[in-house]
């Protein structure tokens, strides 16, 4: 289906996946995420494959396959926005058991998968996050698994280091809302020690892209 809408971020925002449409008119203000190889086109520019921007009362061309995030700057108080994210969502440490998130303040939206395609919204809640480098996908056994973050609410950054030890940050890049962070994985899916981490309490959302062969965990 050409525009097909994910649930998983209601009631804060509406994210929909867009394919195959030549033309697409946007209304207000949202986030757009381009998917595809094929380059979209805003005004005579034009936003390549996984980068994102913000965009705003404009028609788009030639939407292969993208991620538009719609209402997410309509939260004039986000620290209510962020209290009832956490009523809502429950704890990343309690859904993914990973040692490296217990005790951090870190939620997580429900997964959907289209596809090859994982969705997943998540809300760190404090500052610093601490959320613990890392560099390993496990459930994803096939090379060539491709991860990125795109900033929805706050202030952030993604952070690369030679060892798992912040100490040895060799790369940091800044993320406010409609920012994805470049790709830092090689052709093979191989990753550095990484993190994110809070410059502000934030709401970022992960798209996990498996390669051929790979199967969307249960």
């Amino acid at each position: 289906m050409p525009v097909q809408t994910l649930n998983l971020a209601e009631p804060f925002f509406t994210i929909k996946i867009v394919s195959g449409e030549e033309a697409y008119n946007v209304d207000g203000k949202v986030i757009l995420l381009n998917l595809s190889e094929t380059p979209i086109r805003i005004r005579g520019q034009t936003l390549g494959s996984l980068q994102s921007v913000v965009v705003a009362d404009v028609a788009l061309q030639n939407l292969a396959h993208a991620v538009i995030v719609e209402r997410f700057a309509d939260h004039p108080d986000e620290e209510a926005l962020f209290a009832e994210v956490r009523k809502t969502w429950p704890s990343a440490f309690d859904v993914r058991q990973e040692e490296r998130l217990r005790g951090v303040s870190h939620y997580m939206s429900p997964k959907v998968w289209v596809g090859q395609f994982g969705f997943t919204l998540y809300h760190s809640g404090s500052v610093p996050l601490n959320v613990g480098l890392h560099r390993d996908h496990v459930f994803c056994p096939v090379p060539g698994f491709r991860e990125v973050h795109t900033q929805i609410v706050g202030v952030g950054k993604m952070q690369q280091c030679r060892e798992k030890d912040v100490s040895t940050l060799y790369l940091e890049e800044p993320m406010a809302p409609g920012t994805t962070h470049r790709p830092m994985y090689d052709a093979e899916g191989n990753y550095p020690w990484h993190q994110f981490e809070t410059i502000t309490p934030s709401i970022f959302m992960a798209v996990e892209m498996l390669p051929d062969g790979a199967t969307p965990p249960a």
